[in-house]
């Protein structure tokens, strides 16, 4: 089945915009930038739920990892990260530089969590 948000003209038929296309760095091996399309993000805040802040407290009891706070954030970023590869491909980028993640409190207990990067279309570099 075809991927709607690939199917832009604007981005390289060959080069599909996956996890192996995006970057913290602001270069990508093997590929070079044709063109910059700006500032794409993806937006969440989350909120902890009561029950999530009892077996949270619990587990502070105990010590380590608090893993029903770890799946929360891990959630939040997975959701994020998503929305900002499908706002990329809707501008037609088939790659993602300089991606971050950033995280606020709104107030107690609320989150936003924020993921952002450059969209761009890249081209194989020729050797």
């Amino acid at each position: 089945m075809a991927d709607p948000y690939n199917s832009s003209p604007r981005a390289s038929a060959a080069i599909r915009l996956d996890d192996a296309m995006v970057t913290t760095a602001f270069e990508l091996p093997g590929y070079r930038v044709v063109r910059s399309l700006g500032v794409v993000r993806g937006i969440t805040v989350r909120s902890r739920s009561i029950v999530g802040n009892l077996l949270g407290g619990l587990q502070t009891l105990f010590g380590g990892n608090i893993t029903i706070y770890t799946e929360l954030c891990e959630q939040a970023r997975e959701e994020t990260y998503r929305d900002m590869a499908k706002h990329a491909r809707l501008l037609g980028a088939n790659a993602i530089i300089g991606m971050r993640y950033d995280a606020t409190d709104v107030m107690t207990g609320l989150t936003e969590v924020l993921c952002y990067g450059t969209a761009v279309v890249v081209e194989p570099t020729r050797l």
